[in-house]
Formats: structure tokens, sequence, C-alpha cells
């Protein structure tokens, strides 16, 4: 390849790729400097780019100096002995008497620079050429997936289900894959290869081979994006969620309330006949979903978060410690309490409270003990 034929392919490349010129040519005097470091076993050298020519040649340089810089040492925590180099390297200094030799009136500082291009530098330039444009491109494509995804954490996606392994699936979600770890799948649901699937996304960093995508669908955050799909109202803040608490495949409790006084929440998210919750609880795989009227007063909030028990009556123990306790009556303290205390549990994570449920047959009881 010689010097027009390169420039003619950088352009192309550049343009094709979006991956600026710069970043090429850089690669390239990286890789033609190393390349003959590595056969000549010289530091002082640079390559430099003729951009009208197309072409690279190699200089050798050397900076005069008053005397040779040598390395100096420092001492480690543990008192290890480290050579620090000099600023420039050993065969990179001539003395200032040798170089007025070749440049009388040359001065300390400043360099004396020779073409030291090797006949077959050419061979070696083509090589290094397809090396570093191969390279910057896939470097480029990672940044580009980078920058796609990079703001899409906590964000829903919907993919294709492309592969799986015995931890994981792989969810092709257009220019990247997203891992989803087979923990956290909805407990029981059933997925096939090439179906459809929305997924939460947990987590965007860059990593060695590309950005890492985790994605979930256990994620409680992923309950409130199906909501927010799925209800126009959220979209345009007439409805707003104050919380979500979930366990996954089991029941998930979602705090809401309207800016509007003329519109119901919970009416909005439940939909005519029930459509709206159906398509979520369709996605959910049949898990239970509580819709809460979120209240500023904590005492009424915890009342509608213990749903569906009724007749509840809460006192707050504890403001700073957020400690409150439920009084029900025998009919609905399983309610309260829930299938292995889950819905208190689900309660006291929406409503930020640690939520005591008694009937008050068990307070008079510890009182009189």
């Amino acid at each position: 390849m010689n010097g027009e034929e390169f420039l003619r392919a950088l352009d192309l490349i550049s343009k094709e790729k979006n991956i600026s010129k710069d970043i090429i040519i850089d690669g390239m005097k990286q890789a033609l400097s190393t390349a003959y470091r590595k056969n000549n076993s010289k530091t002082n050298v640079r390559v430099d780019f003729n951009e009208t020519t197309g072409e690279f040649k190699v200089m050798s340089y050397l900076v005069v100096v008053d005397e040779y810089l040598e390395p100096t040492y420092e001492y480690d925590d543990e008192g290890k002995e480290i050579e620090i180099p000099p600023e420039i390297p050993r065969d990179a200094q001539i003395l200032l008497s040798d170089a007025k030799k070749e440049v009388p009136d040359i001065k300390v500082g400043e360099t004396i620079e020779k073409e030291v291009t090797p006949a077959n530098f050419g061979r070696v330039a083509a090589g290094a050429a397809k090396q570093v444009i191969t390279q910057r491109m896939r470097e480029a494509e990672k940044d580009a997936v980078m920058s796609e995804f990079a703001d899409k954490q906590d964000e829903m996606a919907v993919g294709m289900l492309a592969m799986e392994d015995q931890r994981n699936y792989y969810v092709d979600l257009g220019s990247a894959r997203g891992i989803l770890p087979k923990k956290d799948m909805i407990p029981g649901e059933e997925v096939k290869m090439g179906s459809s699937i929305k997924v939460y996304i947990t987590k965007v960093e860059a990593g060695t081979k590309g950005p890492l995508i985790l994605l979930s669908r256990k994620h409680h955050g992923f309950v409130k994006r199906l909501f927010e799909s799925e209800i126009p109202e959220i979209n345009d803040g007439t409805i707003m969620i104050a919380g979500v608490a979930r366990e996954a495949g089991y029941r998930s409790k979602v705090a809401v309330y309207s800016t509007n006084d003329n519109i119901d929440a919970i009416g909005s998210c439940i939909g005519a006949k029930g459509s709206r919750i159906g398509n979520i609880l369709k996605e959910l795989n049949g898990e239970k979903v509580d819709l809460v009227a979120f209240n500023s007063d904590p005492v009424e909030y915890i009342k509608n978060a213990l749903s569906p028990a009724k007749d509840v009556i809460v006192s707050i123990v504890d403001e700073k410690e957020k400690k409150a306790l439920a009084i029900v009556n025998n009919d609905n303290l399983s309610l309260a309490i829930g299938k292995k205390g889950l819905n208190v549990r689900l309660a006291s994570r929406l409503t930020k409270y640690t939520i005591d449920v008694k009937t008050m047959e068990q307070i008079n009881e510890e009182a009189n003990k």
C-alpha cells in the first residue's frame, strides 16, 4: 500500500465507520514505533506522518544535554528500592560537546534528528494499517454501543431471547446482547428461544469485550416500568408512583396517587374491565399486584399498604426509628400478616416503616404479663 492508497482508504473508512482520521493515524504511529523498536532495539525514535503524501517516516532523535541524565532511586513503603528512569532515555541523549561536532551552534535542550526509515517499511506499514484499523473499528463499535446504552440503566427494554447456557439467558437488544441470569427470571415462568421478552436493565458498564449489560425480570423496577408503559397517565405526570415493593412471583405492592383531583389513580391503573392491570399481570406470569393509595400521612399510608386487611388501627410507635403498630381484629390478622409474613413485609418495605401487627387480645395479654 503506497501513500496515495493509504490516504484513500483512510478517507473511506473514516466516513463509513465514523472513526476519526486522527485516531487511526495515532494508532498507526504507535504500531509502527513499536515494530521499529522491536527490530532495532532503539527507544529514541518517533514516527511522522505526511498528510499530503500519506507516507510514514521513522525519525531518530538525540536531545542535547550538559551531562548524561541518570536514573534516580526511591524506596517504597516496604523499603524496597525502586529505579526511576530519567525523563529522556539514555540512548536519546547526546552531550553538548559531541552535538557541536555535527551542529556547531546547537544548544542544550535542542535535538538532532535523522531519518532512519527501513527499506521494507512500506510492507510493515501495510500490515500495521490493517491491524490498527481493525482494532480501531472494534473500539469504535464498542464505544458506540456503550454510548447507546450508557443512559439505559434502570430502564425497560424489549429484546429477543438469542441463546442460553446453564446460568444465563442472552437477550439480543439490537446493537448489543444483554445477560439475563436465570435467577433473575420470575419464578415459574417459561420462555422460548427466539421469542420477544421485556427486561429491566440493572447495570451497564464497560467491559474488555464491550459493554456489560445485566438484565432482570425479578427487580422491583421492572414492575414500575411496566406500569409506566401501560398507564398513559403515569407518563404524562397525572398519576405518580410513590413506591414499589416486590417479591417476584408472589406479590407486588404499588403505591400511586393522582395530581388531579378529578382522576382516580387506582381506577386508572386498573382500566376499563381490568384491561390495563390485566396486561401487567400477564407479563408478570400471574404475580399478584396490590394497588395502594399513597398518603403523606404515615398512619393512613400504612393502613392502605396492609390491604387486603380491613379495619386496621395504626399508631406510630417511634417516628425517628420509623416503627408502627397495626391493630387488627382476629378476622383480619392473617390477611394483614399474609402467608409467611409476606403482606406485612411488603407493606413495611413500601412505607419504610417496621410494622408490628397484633390483635387487641394479644396486646392485653402482653400488658398483663
